[in-house]
């Protein structure tokens, strides 16, 4: 709702103050200038990325009128389910956790947790690397160096989206320019005509650099810094899930640990030490 009310805001500020001034909406109408600067905009963004991306990129420019996926109550679910399995490693050992680990759709420990159970990236990046403690690898410093490197490859690969609505972006003032040339090429072309004519045919070519830097400040650069900043705090529910298995490997108690991941979320979604404490006692350890 807040976007949407934004959106409308950029409209109704741009063209009243325009009409406050006494300007007339008529002469704002040129289609044929939208053509040429966000359509020759378009066709070079489709040149310049892949099919599966495009896809992506409307599929982002959708989500961001969405809630946020991941919110207070998604932490504090997220932290119960990793102090459940943590108590259950270091009760029961590993051993206890390969059922779960090897088929965690049919885990009844994961499907206590619906919002996890539903994420399936984030099960998977969970459980793979709970697979590879349970064959051994239990070194710390080299499972942190395996998982950073496998978030900074999440992080580049979501950022592909909002980097490419950013070019576009940047590329529209440019082309805007590009319009009013062609617009006063036009006025070129008739310049024996009397100066009322000539008056709106300049005006005319001059609402194609206008058009050109609204769209990329006012639209289109705004969307894609919203796709970033989406994305970006998606990613804290990664880093939280790396967090607590570090601590907990390099010993912490299953308590001490899940308090690990939650000091390093957003104050905007971070649950309270006592919020996390009361979830965590109310959660019941397989036996």
């Amino acid at each position: 709702m807040l976007k949407l009310l934004g959106h409308l805001g950029v409209v109704l500020c741009t063209l009243g103050g325009y009409v406050a001034l006494g300007g007339h909406l008529a002469v704002l109408n040129q289609p044929f200038e939208f053509v040429i600067i966000f359509g020759t905009g378009m066709m070079a963004f489709l040149v310049a990325n892949s099919v599966p991306l495009v896809k992506h990129c409307l599929k982002d420019m959708g989500s961001i009128y969405k809630k946020p996926k991941y919110n207070k109550d998604s932490y504090l679910e997220l932290l119960s389910m990793l102090y459940t399995i943590f108590r259950m490693a270091r009760t029961k050992g590993w051993l206890a956790l390969e059922q779960h680990i090897e088929e965690p759709q049919t885990s009844d420990i994961f499907q206590k947790f619906p919002g996890f159970y539903g994420d399936h990236h984030a099960m998977t990046f969970f459980t793979d690397y709970l697979r590879i403690i349970s064959l051994g690898s239990e070194n710390p410093y080299e499972l942190e160096a395996l998982m950073d490197e496998e978030l900074d490859t999440m992080t580049e690969e979501r950022s592909h989206t909002s980097h490419a609505i950013q070019t576009l972006a940047d590329g529209l003032p440019a082309l805007g320019i590009v319009a009013a040339v062609l617009g006063v090429i036009k006025t070129m072309g008739a310049i024996t005509e009397p100066p009322e004519v000539l008056g709106h045919l300049i005006g005319g070519a001059l609402v194609g650099t206008f058009l050109g830097v609204w769209l990329s400040y006012g639209w289109v650069a705004p969307i894609a810094n919203a796709i970033k900043e989406r994305n970006d705090s998606e990613m804290k529910y990664y880093q939280c899930i790396k967090v607590c298995i570090m601590a907990f490997l390099q010993g912490a108690a299953p308590q001490v640990a899940v308090e690990f991941g939650r000091k390093t979320l957003l104050h905007g979604t971070q649950p309270s030490f006592a919020e996390v404490e009361e979830a965590t006692q109310a959660v019941s350890i397989p036996t």
